[in-house]
């Protein structure tokens, strides 16, 4: 491990508490990065894979317009996702070995914000559509819209409540 002087540390920032270089700023939080769009895509792929078995279910001719518009959505929606995942993936390959970690973490940082906001969007979606089918279409559009408002929410209270807490 490295100490702070350490010739290797001469671009460590010794404010944030942390002995690291840059490079080692950087591998951590492409490693945290990638440990968050994990979480991600396992959520991506039971709602996807959800999805993909209904369209196979007899109860699905008998969906009306609004809920076979709402499914596709969500279809196209899952595959955006999965598709943004993938492309983290892709960056990391692209630029492997090029030393432009800081460069590919930065990215990857904005392609996972995007890939939350369609998670988000997808999971109030599948609960929406849930609701629409075994309820009614209030009770799905209710679920929807209170889908969004907690995922959504969670990014602004959620921050707040922890910045208390400091």
């Amino acid at each position: 491990m490295t100490q702070p002087g350490d010739a290797n540390t001469s671009d460590a920032n010794p404010s944030d508490g942390r002995a690291e270089t840059r490079n080692q700023r950087a591998d951590r939080n492409w490693n945290e990065l990638i440990q968050e769009v994990r979480v991600t895509q396992t959520c991506t792929q039971i709602l996807g894979g959800f999805l993909l078995a209904v369209a196979f279910q007899p109860r699905f001719a008998e969906l009306d317009d609004f809920q076979r518009t709402l499914y596709l959505v969500l279809v196209a929606l899952a595959g955006l996702a999965t598709a943004l995942a993938l492309a983290l993936v892709m960056l990391h390959r692209r630029h492997f070995g090029k030393q432009q970690k800081a460069r590919v973490v930065l990215t990857g940082n904005r392609l996972l914000r995007a890939n939350l906001v369609i998670v988000v969007a997808l999971t109030a979606g599948v609960t929406g559509l849930v609701f629409d089918l075994a309820v009614n279409r209030s009770a799905g559009l209710i679920a929807l819209a209170a889908g969004l408002v907690i995922g959504f929410g969670m990014w602004v209270f959620m921050p707040l409540a922890t910045d208390r807490e400091e």
